[in-house]
């Protein structure tokens, strides 16, 4: 047999190789594979799981945010049904003020025409009763003008009061 270089290669080859499997390096490095394997499996479980945590918060927010909106709808739908109550309250407050302070008013005005009609019933009647003096004492005269007049004088202040 004739040894060259590359058979000597070889030969070195396959006692490397042997050296190999009596160290058992490839049931370590198949061992390391495996780990590593095994390691990649567990993080995509976990990215999974996480995945499918986040796709469930996801569509809780979801509903959440569908909800608030629908509550949101309703509080702006009864504020403005209060809003409109409230008008009509203060509108119908309103009117009820304005009526009585008008009726008030009424009420004064007739007071303070009553208190004129009363004011010139009075100084008409004084008036007259000043003319009926002076008539009377120019046109009678003595004891019986005196007693006339007492007398007429008594019974005009009698009706007036």
């Amino acid at each position: 047999m004739h040894f060259d270089a590359t058979m000597v290669a070889a030969i070195a080859f396959l006692v490397f190789i042997g050296i190999l499997l009596w160290a058992k390096v490839p049931g370590t490095i198949t061992k390391a594979l495996d780990e590593q394997s095994a390691a990649i499996a567990r993080e995509l479980d976990e990215a999974r799981r996480l995945r499918a945590e986040a796709e469930a918060l996801r569509a809780s927010y979801a509903a959440q945010e569908a909800n608030a909106r629908t509550e949101a709808a309703a509080l702006i739908a009864k504020a403005r049904e209060d809003a409109e109550r409230l008008r009509t309250e203060a509108r119908a407050t309103l009117e009820k003020t304005v009526a009585a302070r008008a009726a008030a008013a009424d009420a004064r005005i007739a007071r303070a025409e009553e208190a004129a009609i009363a004011e010139v019933r009075a100084a008409a009647s004084t008036a007259a009763l000043d003319v009926a003096e002076k008539v009377l004492v120019a046109t009678t005269k003595g004891k019986v003008a005196a007693d006339l007049l007492a007398k007429s004088l008594g019974e005009v202040g009698n009706r007036l009061s």
